[in-house]
């Protein structure tokens, strides 16, 4: 797996090149397209003249975004441009108030079917999801929520220096995108706001997150099907659910997770530290070489857990997980657990996890011994590991 970290490292030096921004890069302000930095003007139709502006450009475009607050309701970025586009945010995007302004798209900031290369440096994204997870809370009829911002069938994105508060739902997501840099984010919504994931990712290779703050009410980082090649580190994870491979297993044919590294990375007061899901359902996906290293837990709750009967619910299936788990890395993890339980492999009866490992780890209950538990799982130990390795 070394061999791998360092290929995958120069692939990103190379793969992000094209970003420095050059001196005769064109630039193009929203306010010049009739955008208002108060606050309460739509400014969504002089975005997307602005952006249409970048787009058929043969130069590299720079849409700038003034300080002040500009609201936009639901829009798409879309593509193919003619050359790579930078967004350099200085103030402000806010959502509508009224969430049901956002409908049932699923986005509010959607940039699609780029293959020439997209960087957001800088701004604040606001989605005003207080309104929605009202609605939630209430238990009547809400439309879907919407994700503050999404990468769909984009080549070479870069997210640098971008705040996201109180999105509806995912504060960003990437489906079936290649070479993205994600770096310097703030991200944060409260414990209790529901599906706020922090990133989310589905269907995407070579993606990089670092040196991030993500603050929220479920998963930090939640890397769904059909990823390889993702490297996190650096990243402060809590309040939230931790940083979780899946969920999995929902779908028969479904396409599995390879090549995951989460490294030097602290976990604060969360649900779960670095986590591997699934439901207990019939599929054919599967988790395989996935690196865990230089982690540091702070009271959370499920310091190292593999859960293949996921159920959030409390209704679920019971078929058993048939999602091949298999060469997982757990090394050099410290801190204290909420849990008496730190380490928990529940694993397939059916498919049983193989190939884990545990090297180096020190995680204690309130200063006292921790426990860990293994069921169908098979692997190794080496030097301390603390709790007492159940493997």
């Amino acid at each position: 797996m070394g061999h791998y970290t360092n290929h995958f490292v120069l692939l990103f030096l190379v793969n992000f090149s094209f970003f420095f921004v050059t001196s005769n890069a064109s630039l193009i302000n929203v306010v010049n397209f009739g955008a208002k930095p108060d606050g309460n003007f739509d400014s969504t139709t002089p975005f997307l003249r602005a952006w249409s502006s970048a787009c058929t450009s043969v130069e590299q475009s720079k849409i700038y975004v003034p300080k002040g607050s500009f609201l936009l309701k639901q829009v798409t970025f879309g593509g193919p441009c003619k050359n790579n586009i930078i967004f350099q945010i200085d103030g402000t995007i806010v959502a509508p108030s009224n969430y049901l302004s956002l409908g049932n798209s699923g986005y509010w900031i959607l940039f699609s079917n780029l293959d020439g290369g997209i960087s957001i440096n800088g701004g604040i994204l606001d989605g005003k999801g207080d309104g929605y997870w009202g609605c939630k809370s209430g238990g009547s009829s809400c439309p879907n929520g919407a994700r503050s911002i999404s990468f769909s069938w984009c080549n070479n994105v870069r997210v640098s220096g971008l705040t996201s508060l109180n999105s509806q739902a995912m504060h960003m997501s990437l489906n079936y995108c290649k070479d993205v840099l994600i770096q310097n984010v703030n991200i944060k919504a409260p414990s209790t706001s529901p599906n706020t994931d922090g990133i989310n990712m589905q269907f995407s290779t070579r993606v990089n997150v670092s040196h991030s703050t993500i603050m929220t009410g479920d998963d930090c980082i939640s890397i769904s099907q059909g990823n390889t090649n993702v490297w996190i580190e650096h990243v402060a994870c809590g309040p939230g659910h931790g940083i979780s491979i899946g969920s999995l297993g929902n779908f028969v044919n479904e396409a599995g997770v390879q090549n995951v590294t989460v490294i030097h990375s602290v976990f604060s007061e969360t649900q779960n530290g670095v986590r591997i899901k699934s439901w207990s359902k019939s599929s054919n996906g599967y988790v395989r070489d996935i690196v865990f290293k230089n982690l540091t837990m702070q009271n959370a709750y499920n310091p190292i857990i593999i859960d293949q009967t996921y159920c959030p619910s409390g209704s679920c299936p019971h078929e058993g997980s048939s999602v091949k788990i298999s060469r997982v890395s757990y090394e050099q993890i410290k801190g204290t657990s909420a849990c008496p339980v730190a380490i928990n492999f529940d694993c397939s009866q059916s498919k049983p996890c193989e190939g884990i490992k545990l090297q180096d780890i020190n995680l204690n209950y309130y200063n006292r011994s921790a426990m860990s538990s293994c069921t169908n799982v098979g692997g190794f130990n080496i030097g301390t590991v603390i709790p007492k390795s159940c493997l």
